[in-house]
């Protein structure tokens, strides 16, 4: 674009993204669901006045996805007449402020875009995501911030915009400015409930199959849809459903395109028999060079059968999803042919063209599934396991299913305890049965996986065997919280539990237990000498021991429910 774009009426293409452009071209997800939110966004946007919606919602629920939608639904025509003829531009504020050097550049250049939008007779839709970088931007030393600029257009219904900015920010920047808030209409975006998330991802599910070249099995989205809702408290649907499908097949397709692990195994062998060959050669024992040889030569054989059965899978697993790649290819020219009105071209396309690569596809999948009939080397299928994978390795929460090896740990977990405490077997027992329940998945979702208060004469092995469930379950007695209660005898040392209330010193630093648990979710909490503690600490914990959930000083709920909890009390106190 040019230097001086803001003269020639080229300030939208250097400072803005064309939606409409990006929608046509097929570079824009699809949008599914959110009918009503975008409903009720043209309905404002077909007012005379103040024809500007806010979006408003939490972080990852859609606010950009609905203005995408929006730009989809214009280039299908699927709006009402006097929006047939919209393009939404999307404001790159970042690509503003950059490089405005001098006093009043950021503001001649927002006035360009502006002009150019009201110039166009109502014709163009600005989108401004993150809509409270605005307030303030650009404003120092005598100059207009960017909002300012905007509100004479917006009253006048000029400049149709579309904002989105999430609830927090919206309360901290733009309620505050009351006269740039009355310019904008609120539509609230909730976040989707769990049968509208499966949705949305059955909806983008084609999108990534054909980016990452895997399958994704249905029983994977359900997955991932309801462990992001159990397991990731702190983010939001759909977003955190999307990202666990994304970085399963990712790490799914990094699978495939490496060696698998039995052929990389007999390479390792046969790299240190060879070195061991080279090294008896010196020593002339030809009986053990010989009988070496025929091992390395064995090896070889068997590793270049397998090398060459993997290729042979891998090359039909890439010709089906460069078929896959084609279909996706032609149904957007199909398309953007229906949209010119070239009808003959479609019917080329979707029942001669698609129809080819559909029957080439399935006649693909057959000569794989007899190639796989016996063994198979290849996993080209994202399912539930892969996404309990996943979550394990975000939270540090075993969601997989229990491998024979850890169903036999499980099983003799009261052997293991009295490795390290002798006696105290009902304590032990009560704990054994309380893991076994939570990774079977049979204990009580709303509450955590145990709550135990041990009490004994001091040296019996309290403190003792919560080690000794630390080290079973994390492989190291130091992954337990502990927290000393002897330390929480005032009556206000007790919010040091979840944190100094605002204005107090200490407030950004959060509480010392739910810190603990909101790093780790998955963790034993020990509450050591509980007695000694004031008796306002019992009533914080009442609402983790019954509902598994404490929220913290800064209002965010924080999740117990895979947590064990040990309290411990001497008797004689």
């Amino acid at each position: 674009t040019d230097q001086n774009a803001e003269a020639t009426y080229q300030a939208l293409s250097k400072y803005a993204r064309n939606l409409n452009e990006y929608a046509e071209s097929g570079k824009l997800d699809p949008v599914i669901g959110r009918d009503e939110e975008i409903r009720r966004v043209i309905q404002i946007l077909s007012r005379r006045t103040k024809n500007n919606p806010i979006l408003i919602g939490e972080p990852g629920v859609g606010k950009t996805a609905i203005a995408e939608g929006i730009a989809f639904r214009i280039i299908k025509g699927d709006v009402p007449e006097n929006l047939k003829s919209k393009t939404v531009y999307s404001l790159d504020m970042g690509a503003l402020i950059a490089g405005a050097k001098y006093k009043g550049e950021f503001e001649e250049r927002l006035k360009a875009v502006v002009k150019e939008v009201t110039q166009s007779d109502g014709d163009i839709v600005l989108f401004i995501d993150e809509i409270h970088t605005l307030v303030g931007a650009g404003g120092g030393e005598g100059a207009m911030d960017a909002a300012n600029i905007l509100k004479p257009a917006l009253a006048r219904g000029e400049l149709r915009a579309i904002g989105a900015t999430t609830l927090d920010e919206y309360q901290k920047y733009l309620e505050k400015d009351k006269a740039l808030e009355r310019r904008f209409q609120k539509v609230m975006v909730n976040e989707p409930d769990t049968q509208d998330a499966i949705s949305i991802l059955r909806g983008l599910k084609e999108r990534y199959e054909t980016h990452h070249k895997v399958r994704i099995k249905d029983e994977a989205i359900i997955a991932a849809v309801e462990m992001s809702q159990r397991y990731i408290a702190d983010r939001f649907l759909p977003d955190k459903a999307i990202d666990l499908m994304d970085e399963a097949a990712s790490k799914l397709r990094m699978e495939m395109d490496s060696v698998p692990e039995n052929v990389d195994a007999l390479d390792r062998e046969i790299m240190r028999l060879e070195i061991e060959r080279e090294a008896i050669k010196r020593e002339k024992d030809d009986r053990k060079v010989q009988d070496l040889s025929e091992e390395i030569a064995n090896l070889s054989a068997e590793r270049d059968e397998l090398k060459a059965k993997w290729q042979g899978e891998k090359d039909l697993v890439d010709a089906v999803n460069n078929q896959l790649e084609q279909i996706e290819h032609y149904k957007l020219e199909a398309e953007q042919a229906e949209r010119a009105g070239d009808y003959g071209k479609v019917a080329e396309i979707r029942y001669g063209k698609i129809k080819e690569a559909q029957d080439q596809v399935e006649k693909l999948k057959a000569d794989l599934e007899s190639q796989q009939t016996d063994s198979r080397m290849l996993k080209e299928e994202v399912t539930a396991d892969d996404i309990a994978g996943v979550v394990g390795r975000w939270t540090g929460i075993p969601v997989t299913k229990l491998i024979a090896s850890e169903r036999e740990k499980l099983l003799n977990l009261e052997a293991e305890l009295h490795q390290r405490v002798a006696g105290q077997d009902e304590a032990i027992e009560a704990i054994s049965d309380a893991i076994r329940r939570s990774r079977a998945g049979l204990q009580d979702k709303r509450k955590p996986i145990g709550s135990f208060i041990f009490l004994g004469t001091t040296g019996v092995g309290k403190t003792e065997l919560a080690k000794a469930l630390a080290e079973f379950l994390f492989n190291d007695e130091n992954a337990l919280t502990r927290i000393d209660m002897s330390e929480y005898q005032e009556r206000h040392a007790v919010s040091r539990l979840i944190g100094a209330p605002p204005g107090y010193v200490g407030y950004d630093e959060g509480g010392q237990l739910t810190e603990a648990v909101r790093r780790k979710p998955y963790s034993v909490v020990l509450l050591d000498e509980i007695e000694k503690a004031h008796p306002d600490v019992f009533n914080i914990l009442l609402q983790v021991l019954d509902d598994g959930r404490l929220t913290d000083n800064k209002g965010r709920t924080v999740n117990f429910k895979n947590t064990i909890i040990i309290m411990t009390s001497n008797i004689g106190a």
